[in-house]
């Protein structure tokens, strides 16, 4: 086989469609783009999103507002009622809440609210503690601790 023996495969090349060659072709007369109208003008493409004159749609909707603070500090939120899952003086570390299913993932540092109340004594560490909340497991007899780790400083 030679490069002059080479030829495409039937059916894959199609000629171009002539058009405006007279009534006979079957594309003549108006060429395939009907009557008058702005399609059927030379330079007449809409461009994209345009609605005959009426205001586009993605002009309708209401643009971006506002911006998004790139150093915020993002934690996982247990509040102190939640803490009641655990046996009073048991030790709570972010792997238990995790274990328990009060946290998704250890990804973000844990900070515990004192949104409720809590009737044990546990000793709690987590990286951050609101002082409702210290108040409040102390006050049930239970210690606080603060632990700091590398997904505590992002």
């Amino acid at each position: 086989m030679r490069q002059n023996d080479l030829s495409p495969a039937p059916g894959s090349k199609k000629n171009r469609k002539r058009v405006g060659r007279g009534l006979g072709s079957g594309h003549g007369s108006y060429s395939g783009r009907g009557r008058k109208g702005q399609k059927a003008r030379s330079g007449g493409q809409r461009k994209r999103g345009f609605q005959g004159g009426q205001g586009p749609l993605i002009l309708r909707l209401p643009g971006k507002r506002g911006f998004t603070n790139i150093f915020k500090k993002i934690f996982s939120l247990v509040n102190v009622d939640q803490l009641g899952v655990f046996e009073p003086g048991s030790e709570v570390t972010s792997e238990k809440l995790l274990a328990a299913g009060l946290v998704k993932s250890l990804k973000y540092p844990i900070k515990i609210l004192g949104d409720g109340d809590i009737k044990q004594p546990l000793t709690v560490k987590a990286n951050k503690f609101s002082a409702a909340a210290k108040a409040k497991i102390e006050a049930a007899g239970g210690k606080v601790e603060e632990v700091g780790n590398a997904a505590a400083a992002s």
